[in-house]
């Protein structure tokens, strides 16, 4: 078999995903308040932007430079060698609705995962340039300093962060969700962002964040920067209906009840 290359440490991954993501986000923020929406992909609700191609375009060429043996699966892009042991994931602008509208509240996301594993990921807060990172086994930062999950232990004490699908199918039941979740939980929030989210759950901002219909690259950066400062965290599968979620340890499991599609 060929020689598929040997990819960098972790460590040197989450270093490189932070320095693109920091990048992009100065394109990203450039154009902030003046965007052009050039298309829809999934449906009328899933907009794209010339931001969105623009900054992918930056990330893949930063990345690739960097790592010219990797392969890239991005948003608005093609995947390029599948075959390559490590794929990057990227999400140039997770938010896009909110960018639109002039909602100050959009990301990039950037993660390496390396034989089918998210080992490190990058994620910035745009305009707070607030940067979130982490790196398999070596913990999450905000800016460079170390962050932890709240220590809520009770779901009724617990603010939740959510989602909802461009599908209205979808959205039905996700309604039905956020309708028992109002009763059980603190609060409900939608904030438009699930790399934001993710990151948010990991710093203590929310104390836990669910969502189904999500992609690859909403969630690769940000699900490991939650485990990474001690979420439990789910990942999409065939057996919980395509949820992500991610909770202070204590919380989670009465949230993961909750949160069931099937749930009374």
């Amino acid at each position: 078999m060929p020689d598929r290359g040997t990819p960098p440490a972790s460590a040197e991954l989450e270093d490189l995903a932070a320095t693109t993501a920091r990048t992009a986000a100065a394109l990203v923020g450039a154009t902030h308040g003046r965007p052009h929406a050039v298309g829809q992909k999934s449906s009328p609700t899933d907009v794209v932007t010339q931001t969105d191609l623009r900054a992918e375009a930056l990330i893949r060429r930063l990345l690739l430079g960097a790592t010219p043996e990797a392969g890239v699966l991005g948003e608005e892009g093609e995947t390029t060698q599948p075959g390559a042991r490590l794929q990057w994931v990227i999400d140039p602008l997770d938010g896009t609705v909110n960018f639109l509208y002039g909602v100050p509240l959009f990301a990039v996301s950037i993660a390496a995962a390396v034989d089918g594993e998210v080992v490190a990921g990058a994620v910035i807060d745009v305009l707070r340039d607030e940067l979130f990172s982490a790196h398999l086994g070596g913990g999450a930062r905000r800016d460079g300093e170390p962050i932890a999950v709240s220590a809520c232990t009770l779901l009724p004490n617990a603010l939740v962060a959510t989602g909802f699908s461009y599908h209205a199918d979808v959205r039905a039941e996700q309604g039905e969700v956020a309708h028992r979740i109002l009763s059980r939980a603190r609060d409900l929030r939608c904030f438009g962002s699930a790399a934001l989210e993710l990151c948010w759950v990991a710093c203590a901002r929310v104390d836990a964040y669910f969502q189904r219909d999500t992609e690859i690259w909403d969630r690769a950066a940000g699900a490991l920067i939650a485990a990474e400062a001690g979420a439990r965290t789910e990942l999409p599968c065939t057996e919980n209906d395509d949820l992500v979620i991610a909770a202070a340890p204590d919380v989670f499991d009465d949230l993961w009840a909750v949160v069931q599609f099937a749930a009374a």
